[in-house]
């Protein structure tokens, strides 16, 4: 392997880039998941209040996919920009969008107060919300990703990962300590709004300390090198998007596939599994929700683990480690839900979200590495989230329709089993990732044909 045209960040400045970065991504997971728990929980009495139980929760889960439609538009302005302008000024950007219309949708009037027009605006706050997160996982993961080094990539990269069940953990905790405190009509009244209205204070923390980071340097000499060879050429680089689908279209495919089972289970086992567990088998929201509590903690700390056996054992086996074993845990998963105690509900969940991080830890550093720094915003941003409005945007709709069809779980758990085939197939015919030089494919030309080739 070519040596780094880059030096490594010293770690104290990289514990306080990873903390930077965490901090961002679970504030933006937070604001998104909460939106998530509350369709599940509230949203179809509050804006969808003239429709049978079960399509109203339908109907609020489909303003839940809305969200999903919107990422990939912001993955393509925030790829953009982020890699002709840098990583840090598309971050700061995107946690206000999210934090304002999360704090937005907590102060929206019903359908009660004011008709039709209350699910419009909510659902005009979610593109928003999904326009935003379109552009945060990209650029968090890369800040993380571009000041390490190789060795232990996998590990550090992860740690913003660990966003997501930190966030998922956050809304679910509020949202628990609120169903425990608050009868069933003041939390429907006024309590629900209380989490979003708290994404305001979140948000002013996340940006004073996402403020005081670097930016990549790898995206520095990236981009001087750049600018170096626009003076020799005499003609600007090609956009982004043209050189992403130019040189990396196999990359792009790879990480659409890798996602679809990743994005697919999660929002079944911590989305639809609220509905499930409280229509189908007959638990309280209290316990639905404390069993994603706890599953959501364990998934926190094995995040890390899992990304840094991603170091010694490579991106590709611990993923399809992940894979596999969500596709084999399905069945059991609805057989211990099926029982109707917390224990089982727990052990499911749990399980799911330990095996779900094998696949969400690596992917962070295998998306990077698939890369060039100056499509490396796009790139990962464009196979990412343009997966999600054909995974987790219908995920829980798909689980609620075929539940309300079938009046079972086994064609929601053979739903769950085709997305992990597929992903299957599509890290197979990935290109080990593990040893590239995040630096050194970046002093690669962008006439090269394939750029993201082994280093």
């Amino acid at each position: 392997m070519a040596a780094s045209t880059t030096s490594p960040t010293p770690p104290g400045s990289l514990r306080r880039i990873v903390a930077a970065s965490l901090i961002g991504t679970t504030i933006e997971w937070y604001d998104f998941f909460l939106y998530g728990s509350a369709a599940a929980l509230v949203f179809n009495k509050l804006f969808f209040p003239e429709s049978d139980p079960l399509v109203g929760t339908l109907l609020s889960f489909l303003t839940y996919a809305v969200g999903f439609a919107a990422r990939p538009l912001g993955a393509l302005v925030f790829g953009h920009y982020g890699d002709r302008l840098g990583r840090k000024k598309l971050l700061v950007l995107s946690l206000l969008l999210m934090g304002g219309a999360t704090f937005a949708i907590g102060l929206l009037p019903t359908h009660a107060a004011i008709g039709s027009a209350a699910p419009v605006l909510l659902t005009v706050l979610r593109l928003v919300q999904g326009f935003a997160l379109g552009g945060e996982w990209g650029g968090a993961v890369l800040l993380v990703s571009e000041h390490g080094d190789a060795k232990r990539r996998g590990f550090w990269a992860s740690w913003p990962q660990t966003g997501a069940p930190a966030g998922q953990l956050l809304a679910t905790g509020v949202l628990s300590a609120l169903t425990a405190l608050l009868s069933d009509a003041a939390f429907a009244s006024w309590g629900w709004r209380i989490p979003f209205l708290l994404s305001g204070v979140l948000v002013i923390v996340g940006l004073w300390i996402r403020l005081s980071v670097d930016e990549s340097p790898v995206f520095k000499a990236a981009l001087a090198a750049a600018a170096e060879r626009e003076a020799v050429a005499g003609q600007a680089e090609k956009l982004p998007l043209v050189a992403v689908l130019r040189h990396h279209r196999r990359d792009v495919l790879v990480a659409m596939g890798a996602r679809m089972a990743e994005n697919i289970s999660y929002y079944v086992i911590t989305a639809f599994i609220l509905v499930y567990a409280t229509t189908q088998v007959g638990l309280s929201k209290q316990t639905a929700l404390n069993a994603v509590l706890i599953g959501s903690a364990v998934h926190f700390a094995v995040i890390p683990l899992w990304g840094a056996l991603s170091d010694r054992l490579g991106r590709r086996p611990v993923y399809l480690i992940g894979a596999i074993g969500v596709g084999a845990w399905m069945f059991p998963f609805f057989t211990l839900i099926d029982r109707g105690t917390f224990g089982s509900l727990l052990l499911a969940v749990t399980v799911g979200l330990v095996l779900h991080g094998a696949m969400y830890a690596p992917q962070a550093a295998f998306f990077s590495e698939m890369f060039a720094t100056r499509v490396r915003y796009s790139g990962a941003s464009i196979g990412a989230q343009f997966s999600s409005v054909a995974a987790g945007a219908p995920a829980p709709l798909i689980a609620t329709a075929l539940l309300a069809d079938h009046g079972n779980s086994t064609p929601i758990a053979l739903y769950v089993i085709a997305a992990a085939l597929l992903t299957v197939v599509a890290v197979a015919c990935a290109q080990e990732t593990r040893e590239r030089d995040l630096g050194e494919i970046a002093e690669r030309t962008a006439d090269r044909p394939r750029v993201g080739a082994d280093v």
